[in-house]
């Protein structure tokens, strides 16, 4: 059977691996129709995701068909299109008992910890597919990045009346600003790329953007959007250790400063800039499996329009010329799918 790994930094190889067999009680055997290209897939290509091993089969952003399923399965069947909540939970650590899956401290992530969906059908626990009878391969393939701004955006809870801004407009950070902007809040978004900033304009109307250049611009800039106040709520979606630590200059009294983005390099800042506003710093992980479902629901509602996520596409015989472009921000790529079979 076929197959796309990360055999080491910076290098795609096909592989042929053993299909898998019947599934197990409990399990779904699934066909792979779409893989979502996500930051977390280039970050592993690029060797700069903490928690990834080589050599690994990546996807966790996927659309699959159920082929067929083990004795107990009752949420799924064959024939139905789903979306893979992505997160293998043990169900018995502290983290499970007491709801927070996504933080599972055995968490075995598929593509990550684990091997994932380039290829062209694999066995997943059935609990973990969320089944939909009107999106498309494409959409249940964007599920998975829209639950992680979805879960962001939950972690800073913005609120009418707040000022938030959401750092950096990468796929996770246009997954964030679909939730923000249903909260009522007033939303900013800043990030170093210019284009992003004016996709964000055209297809999400936000006229607060604000581009970072590094000379203390972007401050007065937000200064001026806020009448002073500067954000209640801050996501910062870039990953990078300078935004990072940078974002608490933009904090309002009492503020919330998310981390979504993740970095292996140490986030530093003096403590006097956290400790005046009486900050409160948040990490965000992963997502829970109501996220999903809500998720599902708001794309089949129209809710949430996902016309303009993707951006660029290959065939699975495409990835190895193609992946390496999607690494690179002059490109243009907000969201690209990979169609793994027909």
């Amino acid at each position: 059977m076929r197959a796309i790994q990360i055999s080491e930094i910076q290098t795609l190889k096909k592989i042929d691996i053993p299909a898998p067999g019947k599934p197990a009680a409990g399990e779904a055997l699934v066909r792979t129709h779409r893989m979502g290209v996500c930051g977390t897939d280039i970050s592993c290509y690029l060797g700069k995701f903490p928690f990834f091993d080589f050599p690994r089969i990546p996807g966790h952003e996927l659309g699959v068909e159920v082929l067929d399923v083990g004795e107990g399965v009752t949420n799924v069947k064959p024939g139905d299109r789903c979306s893979v909540e992505p997160y293998m939970n043990c169900g018995e650590c502290y983290s499970c008992r007491h709801g927070a899956y996504n933080c599972c401290q055995n968490l075995k992530v598929i593509g990550v910890m684990m091997d994932g969906g380039l290829c062209e059908s694999f066995l997943v626990r059935a609990e973990k597919l969320h089944p939909s009878e009107k999106l498309s391969y494409d959409q249940l393939a964007l599920v998975e990045t829209l639950a992680i701004g979805c879960h962001a955006n939950d972690r800073g809870a913005p609120e009418s009346g707040d000022h938030a801004l959401i750092i950096g407009m990468g796929p996770i950070g246009l997954a964030t600003l679909e939730f923000a902007r249903l909260t009522d809040a007033t939303i900013s978004v800043m990030d170093m790329n210019q284009s992003r900033l004016d996709f964000v304009r055209e297809n999400y109307g936000i006229e607060n953007t604000v581009l970072y250049k590094g000379d203390g611009s972007e401050q007065e800039q937000m200064q001026k959007i806020t009448g002073g106040d500067m954000y209640h709520v801050i996501t910062d979606a870039t990953g990078n250790k300078h935004s990072m630590a940078g974002a608490l200059s933009y904090i309002a009294p009492t503020g919330r400063l998310v981390y979504v983005g993740i970095t292996t390099e140490e986030v530093s800042f003096r403590h006097p800039v956290m400790h005046r506003p009486e900050a409160s710093i948040l990490a965000s992980r992963n997502a829970l499996p109501p996220d999903f479902t809500r998720i599902i629901s708001l794309i089949e509602d129209g809710t949430i329009n996902t016309a303009p996520w993707i951006t660029h596409r290959t065939s699975f015989d495409g990835v190895l010329t193609d992946f390496e472009s999607y690494t690179k921000p002059e490109t243009g790529v907000i969201k690209a799918i990979i169609e793994v079979t027909a």
